[in-house]
């Protein structure tokens, strides 16, 4: 057995942390940026998501499938869902008409995400610290 395959799980673990930690990073930037009706690239802030993709190692197994390495951000991209717009007449980005166009944040939906990603995150970081407990008590055994 490789030694690269000793220390898969955890790095699989690890891969799932970093994820959901760039995820949860993500999550609070959108709900920070809520209100916020002027962005860098003009206009009101749009919604931002992670794509993630698997892992997988270029070298094949016997049944000739792939092997499992974990998970990576890809991309993080703009929601394309439409911007509400509020009658704001006294507000500075109001068009002519008085409406202002607002992020297409919810901070519902975004709580709720929020929520998934902690629980995400908590069970790579339980698989983690399994993997090393696992690791300690084979060292234990075979010390003899």
């Amino acid at each position: 057995m490789p030694f690269q395959d000793v220390l898969g799980a955890g790095a699989i673990s690890a891969s799932g942390l970093a994820a959901e930690r760039l995820r949860m990073e993500v999550i609070a930037n959108n709900i920070a940026n809520a209100n916020s009706t002027r962005s860098a690239n003009g206009g009101p802030y749009r919604r931002q998501d992670v794509v993630f993709a698997e892992v997988l190692d270029d070298s094949l197994r016997p049944l000739g499938l792939p092997a499992f390495r974990g998970v990576q951000a890809v991309a993080l991209i703009e929601d394309p869902s439409e911007l509400p717009r509020i009658y704001l007449p006294g507000h500075p980005d109001a068009d002519a008409n008085g409406f202002v166009a607002m992020p297409n944040v919810q901070l519902p939906i975004e709580m709720v995400n929020l929520v998934t990603a902690a629980r995400a995150y908590e069970a790579n970081l339980r698989t983690a610290q399994t993997f090393r407990q696992m690791n300690e008590q084979a060292l234990v055994l075979l010390r003899g």
